[in-house]
């Protein structure tokens, strides 16, 4: 990479005269050069799933339940139809997802474990807050950080600029290297050691070298995404949308390629056979199959619907005349990803597994107003990066048969923290005894079995100087730029509409005091946030910044 970054230099100093713009547009050109050339990328092959016993040893009925989670990226609160009515004011349905809402439990206030997708997925995996494990800013991939605050700069939209400090950026370690420490123990090392056999499949985006890949991390096997697109750019079959007013998506059409990688971590790679999701849908149905007659854990992590924005043709078709297109992009991404959720569960159904199957839906964060799209959280205020509540919001719902009534319906604020000792406690396993589990059981609250005993009060969020606590109704968000609080009573202002932090200082002394004794006990974290970019509150990136505008400033 610094050998790429010298050329790169070498060339802008030659293109001297060449204007600002036209400049970035050759260091984007030349990142789409190295990516399609750093990596052989194979023609598609056959995934060697390990297949179990031909008979069962034990009833299904007697046996811990298989698991199965599935988790979204950046699928927006109300693109889901049972929370919001769905995309395109209600034209866009999640039938299947929505379905899964009805046969289960929904938790009707979920939240995410960050307003960004690593530390939700590192909390997903270990029920631990970053500040106990580290892992507080989400990893990103090697020129990325330099390349988008270029690219915002040269926008000028209006906003307070992106703050970069280059000298910070060359102190971490690769993206590859920047992960979940191997010391962490996961939910598939606690279901290994139950007798489980574990899969993942797709996203993973907690390092992928040093012990820190998902096949060294208590997956039997992984079928890892080693890049971002769902098809390659000029497959016949691909409707493409590209978002010229985002700097991340600039970076990702120049950087990504169409490759996943087979239990190597970020080497060895091939063409997935097919559009990203249906495939890993293909293949997470291979798995079910192949063991259905033991127990099994199965981390489904998709992409979709995160940037770039790629439809097949066909669901493009299906979803009607949207506008614009973008929006339309969109909504058969969300179709292929409701689609995905009904394949498994019928999957499961023909396999017979289905009564005695915990299936989890969530997502990793709210979704980006970045996309340009202005009522995906509705009625939520705020967007990815950012912990207002359309950050974090986010749907979590589970279904199994054998032990949760349909139709069941949980109020108490649960969050990504609580899925790794709820799936603990499903198989019947033990929780790591030597480190702290922030997270609580959610059984009891899907069952109803101990449900009266089940009381939570606090639940905490940090990015770097960003700080925000829920204390029973009510909720603090803290930063130092802008130096700024926001106080919000939720139980009579969901939407976070009026702030009364100047209004009742004794609520914000009383909070603060929570958010100071939670990061007493906190650690360093793992790797320094290089970049802080400044994330309107109240419009997408398709609108200019004007003075006034609430916003925060994001450190990564």
């Amino acid at each position: 990479m610094k050998k790429y970054l010298l050329i790169v230099a070498g060339l802008l100093v030659i293109s001297g005269a060449l204007a600002y713009q036209h400049q970035t547009k050759l260091l984007l050109a030349l990142v789409k050069y190295q990516s399609a050339n750093e990596h052989e990328v194979g023609p598609p092959r056959d995934i060697p799933w390990n297949q179990g016993p031909e008979e069962a040893a034990t009833p299904l009925a007697e046996r811990p339940p298989n698991i199965i989670l599935i988790v979204a990226d950046d699928l927006g609160y109300n693109d889901i139809s049972t929370f919001g009515g769905g995309l395109a004011d209600g034209r866009v349905k999640t039938p299947h997802i929505d379905q899964l809402a009805a046969d289960g439990v929904v938790f009707t206030q979920s939240y995410s474990g960050a307003g960004t997708c690593a530390p939700s997925r590192a909390m997903l995996m270990t029920g631990r807050y970053p500040t106990r494990t580290g892992f507080e800013f989400t990893p990103t991939p090697s020129g990325m950080a330099p390349m988008i605050s270029r690219i915002s700069a040269e926008m000028n939209r209006g906003a307070p600029p992106m703050l970069y400090d280059a000298a910070l950026d060359e102190t971490k370690p690769p993206y590859e290297e920047q992960g979940l420490p191997p010391e962490e123990e996961t939910i598939a090392e606690v279901l290994k050691e139950k007798g489980y056999a574990t899969f993942h499949i797709g996203k993973w985006h907690l390092g992928r070298k040093n012990g820190m890949a998902p096949h060294e991390q208590g997956f039997d096997q992984s079928l890892l995404m080693a890049s971002a697109l769902y098809l390659p750019e000029d497959d016949p079959n691909v409707v493409n949308a590209k978002l010229e007013f985002d700097p991340i998506d600039q970076f990702l059409w120049a950087r990504m390629v169409f490759a996943n990688s087979f239990n190597s971590g970020d080497e060895d790679r091939f063409e997935p056979r097919g559009y990203l999701t249906d495939y890993w849908t293909d293949e997470s149905i291979n798995i079910i199959n192949a063991n259905r007659h033991q127990p099994f854990f199965l981390y489904l992590g998709h992409w979709g619907v995160h940037t770039p924005l790629q439809a097949t043709r066909e669901d493009y078709d299906a979803v009607g005349d949207i506008t614009p297109h973008r929006a339309r992009v969109y909504a058969a991404m969300i179709r292929s990803l409701d689609r995905s959720i009904g394949r498994i569960n019928a999957a499961l159904e023909e396999a017979g597994l289905a009564h005695n199957t915990l299936v989890i839906f969530t997502n990793d964060n709210g979704g980006p107003g970045y996309i340009g799209l202005p009522d995906i959280n509705k009625p939520f205020r705020g967007w990815k990066i950012s912990q207002f509540e359309g950050g974090i919001r986010v749907p979590l719902m589970m279904k199994w048969p054998a032990k949760i009534t349909a139709g069941t319906v949980a109020e108490e604020p649960v969050a990504h923290i609580d899925v790794m000792p709820t799936l603990t406690a499903a198989a019947g396993a033990e929780q790591p005894q030597d480190v702290i589990i922030d997270g609580k059981n959610l059984l009891p609250l899907a069952t109803g079995n101990g449900k009266e005993a089940w009381s939570r009060d606090t639940l905490y969020w940090q990015s770097g100087h960003y700080r925000v606590v829920r204390h029973k109704d009510w909720k603090l968000q803290v930063m130092a730029r802008p130096d700024k609080q926001w106080l919000f009573n939720l139980a009579e202002d969901p939407n976070e509409q009026i702030n009364l932090a100047m209004s009742d200082p004794e609520k914000v002394a009383e909070l603060m005091a929570l958010l100071d004794e939670h990061a007493a006990s906190a650690r360093t974290p793992l790797y320094p946030a290089v970049m802080e970019s400044a994330i309107s509150i109240d419009k997408t990136l398709v609108e200019r910044f004007e003075d006034g505008d609430d916003y925060i400033y994001w450190p990564n």
